[in-house]
């Protein structure tokens, strides 16, 4: 039976049409039970987040047509309106796009870690619903592992492409425990609000963040356990700062050179690092020539930006050379399948022989004939028995006159003493 991975993703549909085919955390349960109710599809996973929806399944059919057609008459749309915009990937190329997608290199962001977090999230709830069995349990447990691998080997998410990631990381090369110091951030908007949740993660525990307004400072204030003040109050709080971010929309700069000055005066001349990424500028740009004071604009971090973006295309090249490896050994197992019900029917089908002929030597005993008559029976009927469709096989191959497959059939039947085949 085929895997299959089906959907439409950032590079196939705009966000009008991945929002019509998106699935709520309310709507899975219904969803699974109606999926696995279609005729042939043995196991599924439903992957659905803002840049991708997606059905990686386990298949009866050659056709996943039918998928398709569920998905639309889901959401209640019209198939044609995906057809321009839907994919679908087949067995060794199935598996290698679900490794690629949980190694982010299939991301809208090259190298974003937050997308292994949500397929485990969504694997986990597959599994909850038991759509998940041994296929495709294998499938996603090893795609974990080939992230990892991915993220341990590479540098692929070792370099900052985002402005905000970018001012925490280089944060972070000035002051090396983050723990230990005293971030400010000005200004209350989705790139300040990135740069706390960054900061968050490196557990940085004495965040202030000032903006125009208190109301908005306190919505993030909840968020990261932080003290909100006014733009007013930066003069009196600045001096307590080792760290400041500043991302606004202010015409003017909100710090001048005077105010750091001061601020270094009562500091004793401990550095301060600024990290300026508002356009227009929140800063002077005459802070950058005092002593102990170090300002980085957001042409600065660009510049960083575009170098690590070199490194994460190149560090995903050498990824591609792991999934490339990891797709070979999953469908090895895969193959490695259809050995295993070969031989369970093999030996079904000798252990049925077996007690065909051994109950009729039973009863044979029992009306009284004669014992040794008996088990030279039962011996010779087993063996020919055993023997009949191996014999029939020699004698095929024989006949076409192939060398290799006539030496393979020794070597199968213990006829042959050749080690390395």
């Amino acid at each position: 039976m085929p895997l299959f991975a089906l959907g439409i993703n950032h590079q196939t549909a705009s966000v009008e049409l991945r929002e019509k085919v998106a699935f709520s955390p309310d709507s899975l349960s219904i969803a699974y039970a109606d999926l696995l109710a279609q005729p042939f599809v043995k196991e599924a996973v439903i992957i659905s987040t803002c840049n991708r929806c997606e059905i990686y399944c386990h298949f009866e059919q050659e056709d996943p047509s039918s998928i398709l057609h569920w998905l639309t008459q889901f959401h209640g749309i019209e198939t044609d309106s995906l057809n321009d915009n839907f994919y679908c990937y087949q067995d060794q190329q199935a598996v290698a796009h679900l490794f690629r997608v949980a190694s982010g290199l299939d991301s809208l962001v090259l190298g974003e870690p937050q997308i292994l977090g949500q397929i485990k999230q969504e694997f986990a709830t597959a599994s909850q619903y038991k759509a998940v069995s041994k296929t495709l349990n294998k499938w996603f447990q090893h795609s974990f592992r080939v992230a990892k691998r991915v993220r341990t080997e590479t540098q692929i998410g070792a370099n900052a492409i985002s402005v905000a990631f970018a001012a925490v990381c280089l944060a972070r090369q000035i002051f090396s425990d983050l723990k230990q110091s005293r971030v400010l951030l000005i200004g209350a908007g989705e790139t300040i609000e990135l740069v706390g949740k960054y900061l968050l993660e490196h557990e940085v525990p004495n965040i202030t963040i000032a903006n125009r307004t208190l109301e908005r400072a306190m919505d993030l204030v909840e968020q990261f356990d932080a003290k909100a003040i006014t733009l007013g109050e930066i003069p009196n709080h600045l001096s307590k700062s080792d760290i400041i971010i500043s991302s606004t929309a202010s015409p003017l700069p909100i710090i001048g050179k005077g105010m750091v000055e001061s601020a270094l005066k009562d500091r004793r001349h401990q550095p301060m690092l600024f990290i300026d990424i508002a356009v227009p500028r929140d800063i002077e740009q005459q802070v950058s020539e005092l002593n102990d004071a170090y300002l980085y604009s957001v042409d600065d971090l660009q510049g960083i930006i575009e170098e690590n973006k070199q490194a994460r295309a190149e560090a995903a090249i050498e990824a591609e050379k792991i999934i490339v490896g990891c797709v070979d050994i999953f469908m090895a197992w895969r193959e490695s399948l259809k050995a295993v019900e070969t031989i369970r029917l093999y030996r079904q089908n000798s252990e049925q022989l077996r007690d065909e002929l051994l109950q009729r030597a039973i009863t044979s005993l029992a009306n009284g004939n004669d014992s040794e008559k008996v088990l030279k029976e039962l011996a010779f009927k087993l063996t020919n028995k055993l023997i009949h469709h191996p014999s029939q096989a020699l004698t095929i191959v024989s006949q076409t006159g192939n060398e290799q497959d006539l030496e393979l059939l020794r070597v199968t039947l213990g006829l042959s003493q050749k080690d390395d085949l």
